[in-house]
């Protein structure tokens, strides 16, 4: 594994954001709000929504120094106040290197810690594999698997649903 360290995002991470997001492979299993391609101004207004947020909740991972990949804890609201949606990405070439599973490691522990929920999920693109074992490999369990609801890119995928509860960590 990678070593890693999460931190906010910066204005000079704006470079190393656009060269890892701007990827076909990392958009395809993302929802349309993370664009591809994907441009500085793209990027300038990603980092500036980042930061906004009391308390913290969208993390830059760095690795060697340089931003490659995001991980951010997303508090619903209404009848959902107490669940939270995980979100995350990786730059490509760090793919398979135990980074992301060690990413959703260190963030459960802070989720539940700051935030008064009591389960944090994830949903998935069915075709995306390596998303889904990260999430089981941390504890997660599918919930529930809707089929054809995501629409992307001219083809309807399943979505899958994971999701992980405070008394389970």
């Amino acid at each position: 594994m990678t070593d890693f360290k999460l931190r906010p995002w910066h204005a000079d991470d704006l470079d190393s954001l656009v060269e890892q997001a701007n990827n076909q492979h990392i958009a395809r299993y993302m929802t349309n709000m993370f664009p591809h391609p994907y441009s500085r101004e793209n990027g300038l207004a990603f980092i500036e929504f980042a930061n906004l947020a009391e308390p913290f909740r969208i993390f830059a991972i760095e690795i060697k120094g340089k931003a490659v990949g995001g991980v951010g804890i997303h508090p619903q609201t209404d009848i959902m106040c107490k669940n939270a949606e995980l979100g995350y990405w990786l730059g490509e070439r760090y793919w398979g290197k135990g980074v992301m599973g060690s990413v959703i490691a260190a963030i459960l522990p802070y989720a539940f810690k700051t935030f008064d929920i009591e389960r944090l999920y994830g949903r998935v693109f069915g075709s995306n594999a390596a998303s889904q074992h990260v999430l089981l490999k941390n504890g997660f369990v599918l919930e529930s698997n809707i089929p054809k609801v995501i629409y992307k890119d001219g083809i309807f995928e399943d979505e899958l649903i994971y999701g992980i509860r405070r008394d389970n960590l």
